[in-house]
């Protein structure tokens, strides 16, 4: 099933079913616990899939991009985090910041994964039954506030507002299959800047949800970001940074693009 997340024209927000013609079918129920397709059509702006409870993210996940930035394997996975402010919509912008001001705004396509069930010290084995299903995210980066104005820290250099789009679906497990075995790419502005498959991750999908449920529950709702590939903008020589007027679109295997206009911040 693919599931998307619809204010109504009353403004309304309700999930739904996207069916092969395009149409949309209203869930009936609770989307992380039952729920079952009603007959009842709805229309409207399409959102981010889910409304995040928390966001994971894993860095240097993709052995090509490791190489790319001269990083060492790691030993475990690499986390940070992103607020849930972060979250941005399909079509909606990637603000440029200029009051706190990045001009070394990056790109990063990466498989999200969505938790539907409260998680804590799962097992490898047993992780993918509680995933509620897989999305596509851009996981928006100012390097300069990454490396150089966090303390340390990556935290503050990938959390400003609309740095973490998401959707346009959530592709459930049976539909989707193996997620380590999908192509995932970037394009901006008709220009294929990333081009990989998920099969390159150095820590797969179960491995990262049984090491982040350790000792730690992870509410249903939450959004991992799995890592990105190589190809980023800070990879390239010259860099490519986002610029305003561009259009960034992240796309994976079976689940479709996730495309965002950039502009800039105003002030």
């Amino acid at each position: 099933m693919k599931i998307v997340r619809v204010r109504t024209q009353g403004n309304r927000v309700v999930y739904g079913a996207l069916q092969d013609g395009g149409s949309i079918l209203k869930l009936e129920g609770d989307i992380y616990g039952d729920f079952e397709v009603s007959g009842e059509a709805v229309s409207g702006d399409i959102l981010a899939p889910v409304a995040p409870t928390g966001i994971f993210c894993i860095g240097l996940n993709y052995r090509a991009h490791a190489e790319e930035t001269g990083a060492q394997i790691p030993e475990h996975p690499v986390l940070f985090m992103k607020g849930i402010n972060a979250a941005n919509d399909p079509g909606a912008p990637i603000v440029l910041p200029r009051h706190l001001k990045s001009t070394k705004v990056d790109y990063e396509c990466e498989l999200a994964v969505v938790i539907g069930k409260a998680a804590k010290n799962v097992q490898k084995a047993d992780a993918l039954r509680y995933v509620l299903g897989y999305t596509c995210a851009n996981d928006v980066s100012a390097r300069d506030w990454q490396k150089h104005g966090g303390g340390g820290q990556w935290c503050r250099g990938k959390t400003f507002d609309s740095f973490c789009p998401l959707g346009p679906v959530l592709v459930t497990p049976d539909e989707l299959g193996d997620p380590n075995a999908l192509q995932i790419s970037t394009t901006i502005n008709g220009e294929q800047l990333q081009n990989s498959n998920t099969a390159d991750m150095i820590f797969d999908v179960p491995t990262l949800i049984e090491f982040l449920s350790g000792s730690t529950t992870l509410l249903p709702g939450t959004v991992i970001l799995t890592g990105t590939p190589a190809g980023v903008g800070m990879g390239r020589d010259p860099y490519r940074w986002l610029q305003p007027g561009d259009e960034c679109t992240v796309e994976i295997e079976k689940i479709g693009q996730l495309t965002n206009p950039v502009v800039v911040e105003e002030v």
